[in-house]
């Protein structure tokens, strides 16, 4: 049997003093050229700035419009999603603030992503509010999400187990799928790239009936890359390491009358991909592959029953399945939730009480294991004048470890116009997995992990321009780590909750148009430690930035970004190093015809050596163009 550990990742070291002058900069900008607002407002980071009347529903679980939340939210829409050409959603969620990876090998292959310096484990992800995760190693697996099927992305950064219960330590990721609407919109694009990849994709959206009652949204896609060795050194197979992918998504809506509505979703993708096996030691080369298997499927009624109550009811299941050959190894989770949520209005009050109950089961031979967890939210808001408030509390049940309580209060105060200033307080928690438990390694007494989380932000936002720094502590106890031989069947090592962690940092963010042209950039600086041994956490950096700009130059829209790390540790005792690096990408698109779309994108243009995990290679200076057909 392998030892399926939870994932990490790095990045490096390098000059990081455009980034912080872009942001300097922007920040003088606002000084000189703020105009007043009839109201503060808070806008997300992204290419393209969302507009004040787009909703939010990760921060409280119902829709809320982005200017009244007081939470740190980012926002990625459709726009920005296709302009990142035919990566993987790791490699977009990298450029937004707060966010690091770390992958071994290509996009196939096994990622990370550690939200404010978090363990991967400590955030819950959600597709069209399904949640997914894995019971093996722990938290979702990442290669196995496909981007070609995710229309938006929002990210809390932050604890919400107050609104989400276990797993939400760092933060929350959801994943919407595209919903359909007006005239049916059929499009088909197709790509190729360096290292022999292959993109096609197709789908329809659009609505039908009276008045639009039926909405409905179906998709498709196939990649194909040959890949590159994995890996850079070590015992290996000197060999391409390849990944094929399929996935597909269906999303259905039926309005019954004025006050209710129906809604299903169903998303599905197998991957198949090389790696390298890091035992290989066979007399000849052996292909090694992953097998990965992703299904969500959700059901929801919302019904509206007055002006100031309104209800939503959701089942919702989800099946991660991870298989390799030749090397015989199989693990398979499935979660199950269902949820009754509903919310009152009083003027500027808001009210929420939610009963959940999630049940979770792997099978990773010998183990065929279960678990359930019941649980009762609580949540108030409010937001008038200068003021914005939002408290909750939450109260879990667990079928193994009993109650487990939770809360968070968050408040805001708009001294200026255009200016806001926040602090906010809570609590999380994540019970051990399942194989933590009951694996070889595991012990059936581990407790589950908690925090305390306290931050401080100061936000600026004025038509195309904000800015934003926001300082948090995020301590965590109980860490679930390996250790030496101990009370589990192993005599390799075992499971315990022997250590301590401290998330801190600051992360500025900010974006501003200047002349026609869309600047925007973060800086993370911040310092993940092991509170034990006051070691730097394996594969996170202590300064890491992206800094882009977008403009349109006649019939074209054409971006530049930067992307750097700096150093990090591959290892837990920091012996390892993983130097620093900076990746300049660019991005360019344009209607060649009517109904046609190029896209085209380098990334990695100066071709730099770097990586992600140690031994793993990455992918170098790459090419993708691709042509998206979309009547209008």
């Amino acid at each position: 049997m392998k030892i399926r550990t939870p994932r990490a990742r790095r990045v490096a070291p390098l000059c990081l003093r455009p980034c912080v002058l872009a942001i300097l900069s922007c920040v003088s900008a606002h000084a000189v050229q703020a105009q007043p607002l009839a109201a503060p407002v808070l806008l997300a980071q992204n290419a393209r700035m969302p507009s004040l009347q787009d909703t939010v529903v990760t921060a409280t679980r119902t829709e809320q419009p982005l200017a009244d939340l007081v939470a740190d939210v980012s926002i990625v829409d459709r726009e920005t999603i296709e302009a990142s050409g035919a990566t993987g959603l790791a490699d977009v969620l990298a450029r937004l603030p707060g966010i690091e990876i770390s992958r071994n090998g290509g996009v196939g292959n096994a990622s990370n992503v550690f939200l404010r310096g978090a363990e991967s484990r400590f955030t819950a992800v959600y597709i069209d509010g399904v949640r997914i995760d894995s019971q093996s190693t722990g938290g979702a697996q990442w290669e196995q999400i496909p981007l070609s099927q995710i229309d938006r992305i929002e990210v809390l950064r932050g604890p919400a187990a107050a609104v989400y219960g276990s797993d939400a330590i760092g933060g929350v990721i959801q994943l919407f799928t595209r919903r359909g609407e007006g005239p049916a919109r059929p499009y088909v694009g197709v790509g190729v790239g360096s290292q022999g990849t292959r993109k096609i994709e197709a789908g329809v959206s659009g609505a039908a009936g009276q008045e639009g009652a039926f909405d409905y949204s179906l998709g498709i896609a196939r990649e194909i890359s040959d890949g590159f060795d994995a890996k850079v050194s070590g015992s290996h197979n000197p060999d391409r390491d390849n990944y094929r992918s399929t996935s597909g998504n269906a999303r259905l809506g039926f309005r019954i009358d004025a006050r209710h509505r129906l809604d299903a979703t169903l998303l599905a993708s197998r991957l198949n991909s090389g790696y390298d096996n890091v035992s290989y030691k066979a007399a000849r080369p052996v292909d090694d592959r992953n097998l990965s298997r992703l299904r969500t499927a959700g059901l929801t009624w919302a019904a509206q029953w007055s002006d100031a109550y309104s209800m939503r009811v959701s089942v919702t299941d989800s099946a991660s399945r991870y298989e390799t050959t030749p090397s015989p190894y199989l693990t398979e989770t499935k979660l199950r939730g269902y949820l009754w949520q509903n919310d009152f209005r009083w003027g500027a009050h808001r009210f929420s009480a939610a009963l959940e109950r999630r049940e979770d089961a792997l099978q990773n031979a010998p183990i065929d294991s279960s678990r359930s967890q019941d649980a009762l939210a609580l949540g108030y808001g409010y937001n008038a004048g200068r003021h914005t408030l939002q408290l909750n509390v939450r109260h879990d049940s667990d079928s193994e470890f009993g109650g487990k309580d939770t809360g968070s209060a968050s408040y805001g105060y708009a001294f200026a116009p255009h200016w806001r200033a926040t602090a906010s307080v809570g609590t999380a928690f994540r019970v051990p997995t399942l194989y933590h438990r009951f694996s070889e390694y595991g012990v059936a007494t581990l407790q589950p992990e908690s925090s305390r989380n306290a931050e401080l932000g100061l936000r600026y936002a004025q038509d195309r321009s904000s800015f934003s720094v926001v300082a948090y502590r995020n301590r965590v106890s109980n860490l679930i780590s390996f250790v030496g031989a101990g009370t589990c069947a192993s005599a390799f090592g075992c499971y315990a909750n022997t250590a301590r962690a401290q998330y801190e940092g600051v992360t500025f963010a900010g974006s501003y148009q200047l002349s026609g042209v869309q600047l925007h950039g973060s800086l993370d600086l911040q310092n993940p430690r092991d509170l034990g041994s006051g070691k730097q956490l394996a594969r996170r950096a202590k300064r890491h930035a992206t800094v882009g700009a977008d403009t349109r130059i006649a019939d074209w829209t054409l971006g530049a970004e930067v992307q750097a790390s700096g150093q990090r540790f591959d290892t837990v005792a920091n012996t390892q190093v993983l130097g620093g690096y900076a990746l300049v990408n660019l991005y360019a698109s344009t209607r060649i015809a009517r109904d046609y779309t190029l896209l085209a994108r380098v990334d990695n243009l100066a071709d730099k050596d770097y990586q992600l995990a140690r031994t793993y290679a990455t992918p170098g200076r790459t090419l993708y163009v691709g042509v998206k057909w979309a009547p209008q």
